[in-house]
């Protein structure tokens, strides 16, 4: 592994997978060296200006790379996946991180077996917004979830749990370290056949609740993530990277006051914080903030919520 710049390809330049390209092309100890598509049209316009190689078949560059970032359909992403980290080339595989826990677990194993990074894109968790709460949110008790999109081009392949919803679950694992004792969820197939707007309330061991409702089909976008907790309130706008607190302050014989307000946050690209973290992990050898345990908890809970909705 260089110390300083790393061979990087992404494979998949689709929707997401072309802003990859587009930050590890600037990023700093990034040496962007191929963009893989399907769509040769595509991969060579991504590609042009970046002085990478534009190519169709990923398998190419399997052993020729220092690390990939993986953004192809998530029925892909084991296939993909696995000869790279079999080779120990780090990789950054795009939320779901794979289409069932079985496949999730080979990714894992190949990765322990290898040694090799391996890194989930659950973005929000990047979010300059989400890492100003962090030491806020102590003992949440209700947590209340809006992640509304319009309707899109993009991840028709899987419904809005894996979709969208599953950001918000990664989210709330991060905070509520207690396991999910109860499942209440429900799914919509609207526009497409499989489930586009959701909602699952989540009861979890500490007594917390969390009420989640996703929907891809909706008129506005938004991404709102709001904490309640004994004596305090704490609200997230994902989207405008902004937070709110407000606490109750008791004070010795005199009736309490509420204070807060806006809580400062220094705006950044979510996902440039992401690739520079996973390079760092690669490079240091170090467990990324998001790894590969952290996707599979995540999809854990998805897959939960999803059967719950296949079962009402």
């Amino acid at each position: 592994m260089p110390s300083d710049r790393m061979r990087v390809a992404v494979i998949g330049v689709g929707h997401l997978g072309r802003h990859h390209a587009r930050i590890l092309s600037t990023l700093d100890g990034a040496e962007l060296v191929a963009v893989v598509d399907t769509l040769p049209g595509r991969a060579a316009q991504i590609a042009a200006g970046t002085g990478a190689r534009a190519l169709t078949d990923y398998r190419e560059i399997v052993g020729h790379v220092d690390a990939v970032t993986i953004a192809v359909p998530t029925e892909q992403h084991r296939e993909v996946a696995l000869p790279f980290l079999a080779t120990g080339t780090a990789v950054l595989v795009e939320k779901p991180m794979a289409r069932s826990l079985a496949e999730a677990d080979e990714l894992l194993a190949a990765a322990l077996a290898s040694g090799a990074t391996l890194a989930v894109g659950h973005t929000e968790r990047y979010n300059p917004a989400v890492a100003a709460v962090m030491p806020l949110v102590t003992s949440p008790r209700f947590i209340e979830v809006h992640r509304l999109g319009v309707f899109p081009e993009r991840s028709l392949d899987i419904d809005v749990v894996f979709d969208l919803m599953i950001h918000d679950l990664d989210v709330i694992l991060s905070l509520v370290r207690s396991d999910v004792v109860a499942i209440e969820a429900v799914g919509v197939p609207v526009l497409t056949p499989k489930y586009d707007i959701a909602n699952a309330r989540l009861r979890f061991d500490s007594g917390c609740i969390a009420n989640v409702t996703a929907s891809r089909i909706s008129k506005d976008r938004v991404r709102k993530i709001r904490f309640f907790q004994p004596d305090a309130y704490i609200s997230i706008d994902y989207a405008a990277q902004e937070v709110e607190g407000w606490r109750l302050v008791r004070h010795d014989g005199a009736r309490p006051t509420i204070e807060g307000g806006q809580i400062p946050v220094q705006r950044d690209e979510p996902l440039k914080r992401e690739l520079a973290d996973f390079l760092g992990a690669a490079r240091e050898r170090r467990a990324p903030v998001v790894d590969g345990a952290a996707g599979r908890r995540a999809l854990a809970l998805a897959t939960r919520i999803a059967e719950k909705m296949d079962s009402v």
